[in-house]
C-alpha cells in the first residue's frame, strides 16, 4: 500500500466530508465510502467511491458532490471512479459514523467482523427478551451463539422487533422498541 502525500491526505479529508445524500447526518468518510485520493498531476486528481451495495442510487450524487467539493477546494480536474473491490461492508462505518446514526435515531448495524457474505436467515422477527432471537447477523467469534440485538436508539432497550425488512431505503430495515413502543430504523449489516 502506498502511503498517500500530505496533500493527497487534506484532498482525502475534503472529499470525506461530503455528506450522505440519504442519511446527511454521516460524511463519505465516516460512512466508509471513500478509499482514496490520488493525484494525478499538479491540477488533476482521482477518487476511488466504494457505493454500499451494486446499483446504489446514491453514486451519482455522491460523485457529484465530492466533485464539487474538491473544484470549491481549487483542483481543477476531479475523477471519481467507482471501485466494487473490497466490497463496502457496514464494518466500514466508523465509530463516529455509529454514534451519529444512534444520536439521529438509526440503530447502527452490529459488527459483522467475519469476512465473507452475511447469511440470510428468513424467520423470527423479535430480538431482546423474546423466546425467538434476531438471527440477521453472525456472531463475530464464529460460534453459534445468538449475535448482539438491535438496541432502540431512543431508549437502549434490546426488546425490539422487525416490522419490515425495508425501510426509506433498502439499507435499512423498520423495527419497533417493545418497551418505549417506537418505531425506528436499522441500518441492516452487510
Amino acid at each position: 500500500m502506498v502511503t498517500p502525500t500530505a496533500l493527497e491526505a487534506e484532498l482525502f479529508e475534503v472529499a470525506g466530508s461530503v455528506p450522505d445524500p440519504e442519511l446527511p447526518v454521516l460524511t463519505l468518510q465516516e460512512l466508509g465510502v471513500v478509499r482514496a485520493v490520488r493525484l494525478r498531476h499538479a491540477d488533476a486528481v482521482e477518487v476511488e467511491l466504494t457505493p454500499t451495495y451494486t446499483g446504489c442510487p446514491a453514486i451519482e450524487a455522491m460523485s457529484l458532490d465530492i466533485e464539487r467539493a474538491l473544484h470549491a477546494h481549487g483542483v481543477r480536474e476531479v475523477t471519481v471512479r467507482t471501485v466494487l473491490a473490497p466490497a463496502w461492508s457496514t464494518d466500514d462505518i466508523s465509530a463516529e459514523g455509529r454514534r451519529k446514526l444512534r444520536e439521529f435515531g438509526i440503530a447502527p448495524p452490529r459488527t459483522v467482523r467475519d469476512p465473507g457474505p452475511v447469511p440470510l436467515e428468513l424467520g423470527p422477527t423479535r430480538s431482546g427478551r423474546s423466546d425467538a432471537p434476531d438471527r440477521s447477523a453472525r456472531p463475530s467469534d464464529g460460534t453459534s451463539a445468538a449475535p448482539d440485538p438491535v438496541r432502540c436508539p431512543l431508549c437502549g432497550s434490546a426488546d425490539t422487533e422487525l416490522l419490515s425488512r425495508f425501510s426509506s431505503t433498502a439499507c435499512k430495515a423498520l423495527r419497533r422498541c417493545l418497551a418505549c413502543r417506537e418505531p425506528f430504523d436499522h441500518f441492516k449489516e452487510l
